[in-house]
């Protein structure tokens, strides 16, 4: 990497708004003797990890905050270099004044993200634990903070190397190899490499796959309520959620529009939508809401089918509908409810594959139908002893690190020469080493990945 400019940025480091602190970052080159210009101490005689009270100046002299300067030396610092964090009082006013004057004695404003490019160029964090700090900031459940913080921690990373190593050692056999390719000598044993092949493609294409997981506990499970009108949707809309979010009617039609809601439930967070009632209708506004219904079914990972027990005609129309869904949406989770379970307790149905029966208005079942919709969206992975994968851009350098191996296992089981096989296996390496940055990336796909940070970060 070569983009290692030093010269000093300061950037607000806590949201903006009003609040009771702020916190100001400084990072560089000379940052403690440029932050001495307008402060009333000479930070350049203190050492690092110390906290001095002291008052930010103005040109004049004219005192314009009380602040608490943190300093820390190069090389022990979140960005690898010399910086001073400013905690200043919480108003918007002060926390300009205080840029301002720092712009003043030599800095200049940081770019979104850049703090966390500077420690990632500094080699204080690898590219995917650089990623994973824009993820903790945005992580709005429990999984999601979790997940972020393994990758933050290096786990993620840590997998990515061995996987590395393990084929570093046969590629330099390989190599070896043509280098002596007149002698006709094999120095990698091919059953063990084939062996080898096989247990980290095994482990990739796991990585790979636990990104559909990862990816909804980023940005929330949809889980689309539909059904035709009457059936019980809103109702159990506001049973999962606790409170009256639905208008609830037995007046068929009542909901015309979609209406969405968060739920957290183990720490995933499930973004519920109650469609309009699926049904023929003239009425113009009703069927744009049914269109909408439609495409949320489409948008959704899991999809609640709500049938109504007590009415034979809508439930058998409801089961054949599921069976129709199932057919033109493998990829979907789709789920028959059964509803109004007070009035009706056992209902047999012929070819479904798991019936849950509940009873919206007065809340049997809830509970089991929480928990299924957890079991759907973790299927066998577990958070806590795995590593679940959450970038796009990990995800697709997986895919491509899988495609490698898969043309190296072929290549082996076929005979195929030294050469290319290496091939293969430096593209698989390679493709693992872009997630970590281990392998020199484009200034523009750096710019790419940064610029999505907030600023101060």
């Amino acid at each position: 990497m070569n983009d290692l400019s030093h010269d000093p940025i300061c950037a607000l480091a806590t949201a903006n708004g009003m609040g009771a602190i702020a916190v100001i970052r400084v990072s560089g080159k000379n940052s403690k003797q440029l932050v001495s210009k307008a402060f009333s101490k000479d930070l350049n005689n203190f050492p690092s990890h110390s906290v001095h009270l002291g008052w930010m100046l103005s040109v004049s002299g004219e005192r314009l905050d009380e602040v608490l300067a943190t300093l820390f030396d190069h090389g022990k610092s979140f960005t690898g270099e010399e910086s001073v964090e400013l905690a200043c009082h919480g108003s918007p006013y002060i926390q300009q004044l205080l840029l301002q004057r720092l712009v003043e004695v030599g800095c200049r404003m940081a770019e979104p993200g850049e703090f966390t490019k500077r420690a990632f160029l500094n080699g204080r964090l690898d590219l995917s634990q650089a990623e994973a700090v824009a993820d903790l900031i945005a992580a709005q459940s429990k999984q999601a903070h979790q997940v972020a913080l393994q990758q933050l921690r290096g786990r993620f990373s840590s997998e990515l190397q061995q996987l590395r190593e393990q084929l570093i050692n046969f590629a330099a056999l390989i190599e070896l190899e043509l280098d002596f390719a007149e002698e006709d000598v094999e120095f990698a044993d091919r059953s063990a490499l084939k062996n080898l092949v096989a247990d980290v493609l095994k482990i990739v294409h796991r990585l790979a796959t636990s990104f559909e997981l990862g990816n909804a506990i980023k940005n929330g499970v949809p889980v689309a309520i539909v059904g035709a009108p009457n059936t019980g949707k809103s109702t159990l809309l506001n049973q999962l959620l606790g409170e009256e979010r639905a208008i609830v009617s037995n007046i068929a039609g009542t909901t015309r529009d979609v209406i969405e809601e968060v739920l957290n439930i183990e720490g995933i967070q499930f973004r519920l939508i109650d469609t309009a009632g699926i049904r023929e209708t003239t009425e113009t506004i009703e069927a744009l809401g049914i269109e909408r219904s439609q495409q949320k079914i489409e948008q959704a990972k899991i999809v609640l089918c709500l049938a109504d027990s007590a009415d034979d005609v809508n439930l058998q129309k409801t089961t054949e509908w599921v069976q129709s869904l199932k057919t033109l949406h493998p990829d979907k989770n789709i789920l028959l409810i059964l509803n109004k379970a007070d009035l009706i307790k056992t209902v047999n149905l012929n070819n479904q594959e798991e019936v849950l029966q509940i009873s919206a208005l007065n809340g049997e079942g809830i509970l089991e139908l929480k928990n299924k919709l957890v079991q759907l969206t973790l299927g066998d992975f577990s958070i806590q002893d795995e590593t679940i994968v959450s970038n796009a851009r990990h995800h697709a350098a997986l895919l491509h690190t899988a495609a490698a191996l898969e043309r190296a296992q072929e290549g082996l089981q076929g005979h195929t020469t030294a050469d290319f096989i290496a091939m293969d296996i430096r593209e698989a390496m390679r493709q693992l080493g872009h997630i970590t940055g281990q392998i020199d990336i484009d200034i523009d796909i750096l710019g790419t990945i940064f610029s999505k940070f907030c600023i101060g970060k």
